[in-house]
């Protein structure tokens, strides 16, 4: 079977972020120079493959110390915070689609046959929730007796911790069984359930619980990359809105927080209206086909273009 780019830029990428082996032989958490970088997508710190730090990890360690630590975790902070700006100025929620690690994984899971259902709207708004309170305030004002915040979001949700760095370091060294406690078994159980909905729902996680993909598409509208739609050469066919595995509405979320740049609406458009864009200015194509939309297209309702 000939795999895509998107998926062969999946494989590289996971393959890349998880390049350790040596700790298969060495049972061992790498800690070389590269451990000190962040990686794009979600990958935990914790997995003895890994060569890069999460940049949701580091955000929260960066937060948890600032009291403790000072001007280090400071220091931190301004880098995994202009990292995380760079990344989504750049590349936006590309990163979700085309570089993230657990992205592929709950993709494979969703090739597993069985109904294909569509969330709700206001489920997308459950991981802006989880943004704030467990990455951002708790790490930072919820501190323990030693004066050092917990990292929330790995500590009780991140389903990637639980499956590469949890259940893959158990795997390797069986004497760690004794440390399992409560939030172990809550996170495995969570991680299975994640699993499981993302078999119907795809990216069930990306959608609902992500907070990275939450960060990464704030800049969607603005980035570098771009989708762009010319309404006055439409067909109005349908097959963009058909094909969209997110379901979004197009052309009106071609660059909301949501989409992650899979570009399947852009190969499938037979007058190839779609098209993806570099620009470092906020205004271009982008609004052109959206004013377009609005006096030519019935985007909406798919109904015949009128004139």
């Amino acid at each position: 079977m000939r795999l895509s780019k998107r998926r062969l830029s999946q494989l590289f990428f996971a393959l890349l972020a998880n390049a350790n082996v040596w700790a298969l032989w060495e049972k061992a958490l790498f800690r070389g120079w590269p451990k000190g970088l962040c990686f794009p997508g979600l990958n935990c710190y914790s997995c003895p493959l890994a060569l890069f730090a999460c940049p949701l990890g580091s955000l929260q360690q960066a937060l948890a110390g600032l009291r403790l630590l000072g001007s280090q975790a400071l220091y931190a902070l301004v880098y995994v915070v202009g990292f995380l700006f760079l990344c989504g100025f750049w590349l936006g929620r590309l990163v979700c689609g085309w570089v993230c690690p657990f992205g592929l994984i709950q993709e494979l899971f969703y090739r597993i046959p069985g109904p294909k259902g569509q969330l709700p709207k206001p489920t997308r708004y459950v991981k802006y929730v989880l943004l704030f309170l467990l990455v951002l305030f708790l790490p930072l004002w919820l501190k323990g007796p030693s004066g050092y915040g917990e990292v929330w979001f790995c500590r009780l949700v991140c389903p990637a911790g639980t499956l590469e760095a949890g259940l893959f370091n158990l795997a390797l060294r069986p004497e760690l069984r004794t440390l399992v406690h409560f939030f172990f078994y809550w996170k495995v159980l969570l991680l299975g359930v994640i699993l499981v909905l993302c078999v119907f729902f795809f990216r069930f996680f990306c959608v609902v619980l992500c907070p990275l993909g939450a960060i990464y598409g704030l800049f969607n509208r603005f980035g570098f990359f771009r989708l762009s739609w010319r309404g006055k050469d439409c067909l109005d066919c349908g097959l963009c809105r058909q094909i969209c595995p997110l379901h979004l509405k197009i052309p009106e979320e071609i660059n909301g927080c949501e989409c992650i740049r899979c570009l399947n609406c852009l190969k499938v458009c037979p007058p190839r209206v779609i098209e993806l864009n570099f620009s470092l200015t906020p205004k271009g194509p982008i609004d052109s086909g959206q004013t377009s939309a609005k006096s030519g297209v019935c985007a909406k309702t798919g109904g015949p273009r009128t004139k």
